[in-house]
């Protein structure tokens, strides 16, 4: 029994020793005042931490910048306070120094800000369309029924002066046949002595043969009628232009009228296409600019055309305006109501100030990017921005020089690191000096609940009793710890242990 208490005395005595340690570390920790390691004075006499013996400007702890002490002490977590000098502190705030180290950890990128010809490019969609001046149709300004058809099917290609189809109409025929009368009248009357009467049969053929000019009717079939003096019984219509036959109507036996439309056909050798434009970008685009067309059916293919008109309103089901491009199709490889994705290239600006769009964050109502300067300090600065190339490239018309470095990666860290040290600048040129009465600085403005350790602290109930007397207890009691039988049962101990049972 008696190595049973020895044993319990030394835990005791373990015990009590820990508890003394926590409690003085503890207690030391939140006095305010400075670390048990090497202090440095802050009071600017030459020996200060900071280059050249200068005080620091502040202190902050190191896992929680929004801890900031006019003095040397420790952080929540136990950790020395480490000091911000006044060159790393950026004097008013702007600029902010980063460690090489963080860096690189952080994937900060760079580039020049350089000089550059620009051009705002709109992509779009659009659809392809005929030319509507290449368009034409097939019409009889005679009443007749078709006889015979050459061009039967809609698609079909036809060439200029191929023939359509064969029509009959006795108005037709009897035209033919006055013309011939005329003719007749006019040789018998063209060596009569009466002026009056040769001028008469003149008259008379001309008449005549522009009734059938007034009918379409071509000069060859007028003159071949003249020669022969054979009046035909149908009159062959012939394609006045090449293209494709976009409708048809005719069939043959089918009687016809003068405002029937016959044939449509479409020249393709060159198209229209429709490109929608947004309001915000109507004030970019301009008759005259060049627009690039590719399809997703021909990878790699790229179709250039020009803008030949920008139509005066909206449709309102878009909000969007058409602007019309000219696009030479040789080889008929775009097809109507095709789409296709449109880059209209607007006026070109020559040497312009330009930045990569992603070194710039817009916040709304203002831009800004980040300055690289020398020494690992970096500066926000506001820039006011041009016309956007579409491209990945910005203009900037003021707030840069030619020359700078802008962060193009890694600048929203930079920023939230910039803004942390100006709220830091603020609260010490406010009087933040002035300590509370534990001796830590009161909270910055706009950073409440960023020290919930702190608050953690003061709150009531969640101090503990580190001055406890252990003399008040009953340390025999503590030593009765016979009661605690290392036994399962009398006589037989836990495997394992050879504890046998003694009497006093």
């Amino acid at each position: 029994m008696k190595s049973t208490n020895g044993l319990n005395m030394i835990l005791v005595a373990l015990l009590a020793a820990g508890i003394g340690w926590f409690a003085a570390t503890k207690m030391g920790g939140s006095t305010g005042g400075s670390p048990t390691s090497a202090s440095t004075p802050a009071d600017g006499s030459g020996d200060g931490p900071c280059p050249g013996g200068a005080a620091p400007a502040y202190w902050k702890a190191p896992m929680d910048p929004t801890y900031v002490r006019n003095e040397p002490g420790k952080s929540p977590m136990g950790m020395d306070l480490i000091p911000v000098c006044p060159g790393e502190a950026g004097g008013d705030g702007k600029r902010i120094r980063v460690e090489s180290a963080l860096i690189q950890s952080s994937g900060v990128r760079t580039a020049p800000v350089e000089r550059r010809d620009l051009a705002r490019k709109i992509r779009t969609v659009g659809l392809v369309d005929y030319d509507e001046r290449l368009v034409s149709h097939v019409h009889t300004k005679f009443q007749g029924w078709i006889e015979k058809l050459y061009v039967e099917y809609e698609g079909q290609m036809v060439k200029k002066g191929q023939p359509l189809l064969d029509v009959y109409s006795p108005e037709l025929v009897s035209t033919q046949e006055e013309l011939l009368v005329a003719q007749a009248y006019r040789k018998s009357t063209g060596s009569s002595a009466f002026e009056d009467i040769s001028e008469g049969g003149d008259e008379l053929f001309k008449a005549a043969r522009m009734r059938l000019e007034l009918w379409d009717i071509p000069d060859s079939a007028i003159e071949r009628l003249l020669e022969t003096g054979e009046v035909r019984k149908t009159l062959t219509l012939y394609a006045s232009n090449s293209g494709v036959v976009t409708d048809l109507m005719a069939r043959e036996g089918m009687q016809i009228d003068a405002n029937m439309n016959l044939y449509t056909i479409a020249d393709l050798s060159r198209v229209w296409l429709y490109a929608d434009i947004y309001e915000y970008e109507l004030p970019w685009v301009a008759v005259g600019q060049r627009g690039i067309a590719d399809l997703s059916y021909l990878p790699g293919r790229v179709f250039e055309g020009v803008v030949t008109y920008v139509y005066p309103f909206l449709d309102p089901r878009t909000r969007t305006a058409r602007a019309r491009l000219e696009l030479a199709n040789p080889d008929l490889e775009l097809k109507p109501d095709m789409f296709a994705n449109v880059t209209i290239e607007t006026d070109l600006r020559p040497d312009v100030l330009t930045v990569p769009e992603e070194a710039v964050i817009r916040s709304g109502r203002r831009s800004l990017v980040i300055i690289s300067l020398p020494g690992g300090y970096f500066e926000p600065r506001d820039v006011e921005l041009g016309i956007d190339s579409g491209d990945g490239w910005l203009e900037i018309t003021s707030g840069l020089s030619e020359g700078e470095l802008v962060v193009t990666s890694g600048q929203f860290l930079l920023d939230s690191e910039s803004k942390l040290q100006e709220a830091v600048q603020k609260f010490l040129r406010s009087g933040g000096s002035k300590e509370s009465d534990d001796g830590e600085m009161a909270p910055m403005d706009g950073m409440d609940g960023m020290d919930g350790a702190k608050k953690s602290r003061s709150e009531p109930g969640m101090e503990m009793d580190m001055g406890m007397d252990l003399s008040e207890h009953d340390m025999d009691g503590m030593a009765d710890m016979k009661s605690m039988n290392m036994e399962s049962d009398a006589g037989s101990p836990q495997a394992g242990h050879s504890m046998p049972a003694t009497d006093e």
